[in-house]
């Protein structure tokens, strides 16, 4: 589905459904979280996850699409004892498909055309309505969430022109100051489906670096809470910021 049967199409003015990439295998949290996928790290006793549906539904998200994978399970018993009515399906990955490959088999589950999309062991303290709304008003195909951060070396830079559209991605190396990408997104879904991909991809590499010159990508920028607990460092800062 090409950018102008897209426009004629999109009659929407929010977003109400969320993919949660929750299937990684939380390799360098091992130390501190054996033998549990990251999303289900225990902060302050209750999940990670926790406090990203808590945030997301706070935000206005309706229902959820957990992209699964390493030790499915344990999710998926921990959502239908903590959240008994809460609108969940479960893409479960048959092998490891990537953060693109999960991404792009969960939006075959969503039934709007525009979706979130985030980590389920990001927490990233944005608004969506915001976000919604310029991802719509610009007719984006994918629009990042984008955090300001100073002195930093673990992540990389995204660029932005005036009108807010993604001009380049840098590598990771010590930054004074940059935007950096949240890992939340709100995606156009038959925009990314129309893209041909191999079955198993990054979502970062073969679909935003690769077609950002191409796409109608954008940035919007927020002064959010932000934490990634993927590794031990950062996860141990977690039970002191985080409370449920």
């Amino acid at each position: 589905m090409g950018l102008k049967k897209y426009e004629i199409m999109s009659k929407e003015t929010r977003i109400i459904e969320a993919i949660i990439l929750a299937g990684g295998l939380g390799t360098r949290l091992r130390s501190a979280v054996p033998d549990l996928p990251k999303c289900m790290a225990p902060v302050n006793g209750k999940p990670f996850i926790t406090y990203v549906i808590d945030g997301l539904k706070a935000q206005g998200i309706e229902k959820f699409i957990l992209a699964l994978g390493y030790k499915s399970k344990a999710i998926v018993d921990f959502i239908t004892d903590a959240y008994p009515h809460l609108p969940v399906q479960y893409s479960l990955e048959e092998e490891p498909l990537g953060t693109g490959g999960a991404i792009y088999q969960a939006c075959s589950m969503a039934s709007t055309e525009t979706v979130i999309a985030t980590n389920g062991d990001t927490l990233f303290h944005i608004d969506i309505a915001g976000l919604a709304k310029s991802h719509l008003d610009k007719q984006a195909e994918c629009t990042l969430s984008l955090k300001p951060m100073q002195q930093f070396s673990r992540y990389g830079v995204v660029e932005l022109n005036a009108e807010k559209a993604v001009i380049s991605f840098k590598e990771k190396q010590f930054y004074e100051t940059g935007l950096i990408n949240g890992g939340v997104y709100a995606i156009n879904i038959p925009a990314f489906l129309e893209k041909k991909f191999a079955d198993k991809f990054s979502f970062e590499k073969e679909y935003l670096e690769t077609y950002y010159t191409e796409g109608r990508m954008y940035g919007f920028i927020q002064e959010g809470y932000f934490i990634d607990i993927g590794i031990p460092e950062d996860y141990n800062r977690a039970q002191t910021e985080l409370k449920l």
